[in-house]
């Protein structure tokens, strides 16, 4: 067997493997002995089918079934002779089987670019000194009330005013008939303003008063979220039932323990302050590792395989579908496709492709190496994400191998963006205007 490569970039390649015609004769002649031991062919008694019966019944697939087997074999032996690391799968075209002729075939094939040695010490990293101030409590807090908010019926007579919750039945008509989006609903608690259903609607109904029915005319925007109703004109039907209020709780040890965790309204603020100081720990840990991967990216120049980058998009494509599902929405609803989510994160999966390889290499050189306690404190993190035991992700892993070595090389990057981290020039510095903000919620404390 002879193998060539034919460059096409720093990682693409074409494989132009030659198999001589004595091997692949080899193959059709063991093909057609075991065929011949065990065809039922009408006529002949099993094992004494003549040769040339055999190929008028089955040329076709002994040719196919050789052509796969020749190239399986072949294309393992050229990998492991060219010492090439690919990845993702090979793109063959299978060459018709001439028995006096070599086999000859091309594999298209995608490879791990070669990086140079990385000099990743001493990078110039700004660390923000994020504090929890009294303003950021108090706002925790105040989500918490509104999560603990009760919906009082508003007794004096009067009409509906902005920021009101409205208790209604309702039906949206389309040219005079029902229409499946907007189906007859009673007893739908809305609050006016916030456009749980159409701004237009919200504002409409601003004025009307306790069992008052009213015909408002609404037009859906091109762009709206549902692209069943982009673009629609519907006319609602609506019946005004009550007009609530928001009745928020005091704060006090009451509220506390409402909570269901804490004693007092002291024991509250402080795992508040807590939670807050770990979701600005996480935030500055990602700043740094965002910092130090860009400045490692921008030091760095080399082309990156299409499969790794198709890969990290379908997973970032996955994750979006997750997040939909998850809201009870999906991408048709939000007028988006795989090719347009594709088109936006690109840039994201490259770059996303190239940390990988950077920190890959990095444990390469050096030398990274997991501990048994380094690989169970893995266990432990990720036990306490999904909430199971370590023993139930241990057990996992022990019986998928295949993901195993992934978990592992993921436990190796961190090592290695530890490593980064703390041969790092690190300034620490005030938080910009407007950016200390943070998502963590309270009433995960």
């Amino acid at each position: 067997m002879t193998v060539t490569i034919e460059d096409l970039s720093s990682v693409k390649k074409i494989l132009h493997v030659e198999v001589p015609a004595e091997v692949a004769v080899q193959e059709i002649e063991k093909a057609y002995s075991q065929l011949k031991k065990t065809a039922k062919i009408k006529g002949f008694r099993p094992g004494k089918t003549p040769r040339e019966v055999l190929e008028r019944l089955y040329k076709k697939d002994v040719q196919a079934d050789v052509t796969t087997r020749l190239i399986q074999e072949s294309f393992y032996n050229a990998v492991k002779e060219t010492d090439l690391k690919i990845v993702g799968s090979p793109k063959i075209e299978p060459p018709p089987l001439d028995v006096n002729a070599p086999f000859k075939y091309a594999a298209t094939v995608e490879v791990k670019p070669e990086l140079s040695r990385i000099e990743f010490k001493e990078l110039p990293l700004k660390k923000t000194k994020y504090q929890v101030s009294d303003e950021e409590v108090d706002a925790q807090i105040q989500m918490l009330r509104k999560n603990l908010a009760q919906l009082k019926k508003v007794e004096e007579a009067r009409s509906v005013q902005e920021g009101d919750f409205v208790l209604v039945d309702y039906e949206g008509l389309k040219d005079g008939k029902p229409f499946a989006e907007t189906g007859r609903t009673e007893n739908f608690t809305m609050k006016i303003g916030a456009g749980g259903i159409s701004k237009e609607l919200d504002q409409q109904m601003v004025g009307m008063k306790p069992d008052e029915e009213k015909e408002i005319k609404v037009r859906f925007d091109e762009d709206h979220f549902n692209k069943n109703l982009a673009g629609q004109e519907i006319d609602f039907q609506v019946k005004l039932k009550e007009i609530r209020e928001e009745e928020l709780p005091e704060v006090n040890d009451a509220f506390a323990k409402k909570l269901g965790k804490y004693e007092n309204l002291d024991e509250l603020k402080a795992a508040i302050v807590e939670n807050l100081k770990n979701g600005y720990e996480k935030r500055v840990e990602q700043e740094l590792n965002e910092q130090a991967l860009s400045a490692l990216i921008e030091k760095q120049t080399f082309e990156v395989p299409e499969v790794m980058v198709e890969y990290e998009l379908e997973n970032i494509i996955a994750d979006a579908e997750r997040s939909f599902a998850y809201h009870n929405m999906s991408m048709e609803n939000l007028g988006l496709t795989r090719e347009k989510l594709k088109e936006r994160y690109q840039d994201t999966a490259v770059k996303q492709v190239k940390r990988q390889l950077i920190l890959g290499r990095i444990v390469e050189q050096e030398n990274l190496t997991l501990s048994d306690e380094a690989l169970e404190k893995g266990y432990q993190d990720m036990a306490v994400g999904l909430n199971q035991t370590a023993a139930d992700i241990k057990r996992y892993y022990e019986q998928h191998k295949d993901n195993f070595e992934f978990f592992k090389q993921a436990l190796l990057e961190k090592q290695a963006m530890t490593l980064i981290i703390e041969s790092s020039h690190i300034q620490e510095v005030e938080p910009e205007p407007g950016s200390k903000k943070n998502t963590d919620e309270s009433d995960n404390a």
